[in-house]
């Protein structure tokens, strides 16, 4: 999760993308829906300990947009800026869960990072879209936590230090 200076500027993006009629991924009200780099997602996941993931603050960089899917119809996400510190965590996770399932947008090698801002966006709307996407946006990972599909809830793994 980043922190909060960040997430309050994604959430100005999903904001300005509702204001100007197009899809956001604010329209989505639920308490588990908040901006995040998914790291891992498996169909299983067995529990594991966070702490040692925890222990180094990892800082985000939101850059360009970039574009997922085919067809009449895109997810617009913000692209992540892969740091060391961030790869380092990724890497760290996927050791931490051990061997798995991993889907291959999340596996360690084809992972790309990114903050959703709108799924279902239509092609001939990515102009406006565009228009209301600001700049490099730079914070601070603040936390770790797991959704689990299945059950719908989320679990607090613990904050990363100065969160």
């Amino acid at each position: 999760m980043p922190d909060a200076a960040l997430e309050a500027a994604v959430r100005a993006e999903w904001d300005a993308l509702a204001a100007a009629g197009l899809s956001s991924a604010g329209a989505h009200t639920g308490a588990s829906n908040r901006p995040h780099v998914t790291l891992l997602v498996r169909d299983a996941l067995a529990a594991f300990d966070a702490a040692p993931l925890l222990r180094r603050p990892v800082p985000l960089v939101l850059g360009a947009p970039i574009l997922f899917g085919a067809g009449e119809w895109r997810v617009l996400a913000r692209s992540v800026v892969p740091s060391p510190e961030l790869l380092a965590l990724h890497g760290a996770v996927h050791a931490a869960a051990g061997r798995g399932d991993d889907r291959p947008h999340t596996a360690p090698g084809a992972w790309t990072p990114h903050v959703t801002l709108a799924r279902r966006l239509r092609v001939a709307d990515l102009e406006r879209a565009l228009a209301v996407v600001g700049g490099e946006l730079a914070g601070a990972a603040a936390s770790l936590r797991r959704w689990d599909a299945a059950s719908a809830t989320v679990t607090d793994l613990g904050a990363f230090p100065g969160s």
